[in-house]
């Protein structure tokens, strides 16, 4: 299938923006599109991100392109509302990453050399950084991270943030001294613990997350793939659960459900 833009998918994205503007129209629209705005619309942004996050995983196309519609949706409708208020429109959106991808390919779009992948990724933060220069601040990488994963959920911002200031050098000299800040953070949350302050405790606890996502950097490990696969794997063993006892879960003792738990595994390894 060829990635150009065929006439047939033209007229197809001008139906959905004529259709998304009939959802906005005041008089003939939907009261609930038309109520809608850019804060209200955020969590289904993350949502459907998600969720087109979760049909890659499944490896199943049609959910896949059930679910970028719905993320493409979202596109649409923030730029229409946009263009109501006379701010920007599609047009616009488009043109923008349009340039940007222009601009920070030189390697495909102009004439400057790069061969290998470390290459174009340190060509591209260094136009991305051109870009977001901040002039009047005094931690302007503090600054951009900040600004870059306070919209991400907390992993993928913690991730986001060792990468970027391990590559300017902020960075332990070995794994083993990873490992041996980890095991510092958990005595340090054990101890919070203990002394029963959950401000303490709960700081505590995200310095351990912290230190074990870098574990998992360091390692090459995607840790939201490894929490997303643990949320499966337990609730097919929880289902296999609900499946096996006839009488209410509350009813079972712990050793009955820890037994069950341990059927389960066996079951579900074996498929």
């Amino acid at each position: 299938m060829e990635n150009t833009i065929s006439n047939l998918e033209e007229n197809s994205i001008s139906e959905l923006i004529k259709v998304i503007a009939l959802l906005r129209d005041p008089i003939k629209g939907c009261p609930w599109d038309l109520e809608q705005t850019h804060s209200s619309l955020i969590p289904f942004v993350l949502e459907e991100a998600h969720e087109v996050t979760d049909a890659i995983r499944e490896g199943n196309d049609e959910h896949l392109v059930e679910e970028l519609g719905d993320l493409l949706l979202q596109v649409v409708l923030h730029s229409q509302i946009a263009s109501e208020e006379k701010r920007f429109c599609l047009n616009d959106v488009i043109d923008s990453i349009t340039k940007k991808l222009i601009r920070r390919h030189p390697h495909v779009f102009g004439n400057h050399k790069l061969t290998t992948k470390e290459e174009v990724n340190k060509k591209w933060e260094e136009i991305k950084l051109s870009e977001t220069q901040l002039e009047s601040s005094t931690s302007p990488i503090s600054d951009r991270l900040k600004n870059k994963s306070r919209s991400q959920p907390a992993i993928a911002g913690a991730m986001y943030i060792s990468k970027k200031v391990a590559k300017i050098g902020f960075e332990w000299p070995t794994v083993d001294a990873v490992w041996k800040k980890f095991d510092e953070e958990i005595n340090e949350f054990k101890d919070a613990l203990t002394s029963q302050n959950r401000t303490d405790s709960q700081e505590e606890l995200g310095d351990v997350l912290f230190t074990l996502i870098n574990i998992a950097r360091w390692y090459k490990i995607d840790p939201e793939e490894g929490l997303s696969g643990t949320n499966n794997r337990f609730l097919k063993r929880f289902a296999y659960i609900e499946k096996k006892v006839e009488d209410d879960l509350s009813k079972q003792s712990t050793e009955q459900l820890a037994e069950k738990w341990k059927e389960a595994k066996k079951a579900l390894q074996k498929k």
